[in-house]
């Protein structure tokens, strides 16, 4: 039976498109998760909750006494102490709600995913190998949870911020879940082979492979510049105050933490790496539309990328010469997910 009959519902058996509906939805939700997370950071609401309760933290406080609980949690935390010492309740509610809606928003999806996953089972429109990838990826948005807090524990211990290398870890497997679900439903909607067979198919692969790879290494610098603030530390382009490479990026001792926590060093590698990522994207779309593909699709696809791409790295300018703007930096971490969502789009297009 090919899974073109399955899809239809031949033979008796459920079709499993209801599946792959539910999977972009879920992939939607991640979206949205990561906006919620930047503007979450950007307004530097992330430390006002000082406790973890999964599920029952679901509420928010609902009396005077427990707001004043929570509060006076936040105020024992390095941030208000250096920070909002001057902040009162009503400061405290504002920043709040975005740190709260963001745990709301993590839970949401684990509930989106959880419920119909088993309703699915139940129903018999899920192969086994499916439902075991399934159940990987719903673990994994468990174990993504804990990274979450976990990032959280290192603004409240010491420092008034959380550590950049725990944000990167944080959006990294955000992005590497977001890519798995996609791939996911992308199989089930599109199960079957196009272009396996084209004499440029598998080169175009390792160059998509390639892309996806790069890509990936600039968002984990982007989290590094998003943690340390270092998107403040320059905000001219092409030229960093005048200067192609800052005189200070080599300040730090010993000299390999430049590249990690300088925050010059981390713009100009951030700014380096985008520059070549969108190079490297560009030149595989050009690619792809040239090499004449059947179809429509994948030719579109990658028509999308390539105006993607260049989009992003507008938005990543914009975001540098608005001094860090929060609607056009929230826009600038949404367009890393549409590149990354339209590169696997585009790999599964060409694969054998």
């Amino acid at each position: 039976m090919t899974a073109v009959t399955v899809l239809a519902g031949e033979e008796g058996r459920p079709s499993v498109r209801p599946v792959a509906v539910w999977l972009y939805a879920c992939c939607a939700m991640i979206v949205a998760m990561a906006v919620i997370g930047a503007v979450t950071r950007l307004t530097e609401s992330g430390l006002s909750m000082a406790e973890w309760k999964p599920l029952i933290g679901i509420l928010p406080p609902l009396s005077d006494a427990e707001w004043h609980r929570v509060f006076a949690l936040y105020q024992a935390t390095p941030e208000f102490r250096i920070y909002n010492s001057a902040m009162d309740l009503d400061g405290f509610r504002r920043i709040f709600w975005w740190e709260w809606f963001h745990r709301l928003w993590g839970q949401a999806i684990g509930f989106a995913f959880l419920l119909p996953f088993l309703a699915f089972l139940v129903q018999g429109r899920l192969t086994g190998a499916l439902a075991l990838r399934l159940g990987g990826l719903f673990l994994l948005g468990g174990l993504q949870g804990l990274i979450g807090w976990y990032m959280v524990m290192s603004g409240l211990v010491d420092r008034p911020e959380v550590s950049h290398y725990r944000l990167a870890l944080h959006l990294g497997t955000a992005i590497v879940i977001y890519g798995l679900t996609l791939r996911l439903a992308l199989g089930i909607s599109d199960p079957l082979p196009l272009s396996g067979w084209h004499p440029q198919a598998g080169a175009l692969r390792r160059h998509g492979r390639w892309a996806l790879a790069v890509v990936g290494l600039t968002i984990v610098w982007g989290a590094f510049v998003a943690g340390l603030d270092a998107g403040l530390a320059y905000n001219t382009f092409p030229t960093m105050a005048g200067h192609w490479i800052p005189p200070e990026v080599g300040n730090l001792t010993p000299w390999w933490l430049n590249p990690l926590e300088n925050t010059a060093a981390v713009q100009l590698i951030h700014r380096t790496l985008a520059l070549t990522s969108a190079a490297v994207v560009v030149a595989l779309a050009v690619r792809v539309w040239r090499a004449e593909l059947p179809g429509r699709t994948t030719g579109r696809v990658a028509l999308a990328l390539g105006i993607a791409v260049v989009v992003q790295v507008g938005l990543g300018i914009a975001t540098l010469l608005s001094v860090v703007w929060i609607p056009v930096a929230a826009a600038h971490q949404a367009g890393a997910l549409a590149v990354v969502g339209l590169l696997v789009a585009l790999l599964h297009r060409l694969r054998e």
